[in-house]
């Protein structure tokens, strides 16, 4: 990603890349960016939630990411509490960013070792979901029968 944000004392300042990128690939980089930034909010309680469920997928052997990104630092890090915070940002942010594209439209499931896969997925996108309930109307996942 190469898109930057800074907090300042008028809020947010987001510098979105649009070279070379079609609209949706711009927007995901906004949805990182905002993902990054709500990292640093998070109350004690969530993070603390957030981390259970990352280390509920280590214990089941989950291999993938959500993204690029996360599943780098992921495969980068080396259990030291540095390289952890790396990766929990970032797999934050893309978790983040996942969930309002699933608000905006459908999306597809990829599937591989280097994917998340859709249980896990799913755990994370409904932790999100108790933590900003969609608006009214709208749904997180379609209605099961």
């Amino acid at each position: 990603m190469t898109s930057r944000w800074t907090e300042t004392d008028a809020g947010l300042e987001v510098f979105v890349t649009t070279s070379d990128l079609e609209d949706h690939d711009i927007a995901m980089e906004l949805l990182l960016c905002l993902g990054q930034a709500l990292w640093g909010r998070l109350t004690t309680d969530e993070l603390r939630a957030y981390w259970t469920i990352l280390e509920r997928e280590a214990s089941e052997g989950i291999t993938g990411e959500i993204d690029e990104q996360a599943l780098e630092e992921k495969r980068a890090s080396t259990g030291r509490r540095q390289s952890l915070e790396r990766y929990g940002f970032a797999s934050f942010a893309g978790t983040a960013a996942e969930y309002v594209h699933c608000l905006w439209h459908d999306v597809t499931i990829r599937s591989g070792p280097d994917h998340l896969p859709a249980p896990q997925l799913r755990r994370r996108l409904d932790l999100l979901a108790r933590w900003f309930p969609p608006d009214r109307g709208h749904r997180l996942f379609p209605v099961t029968r």
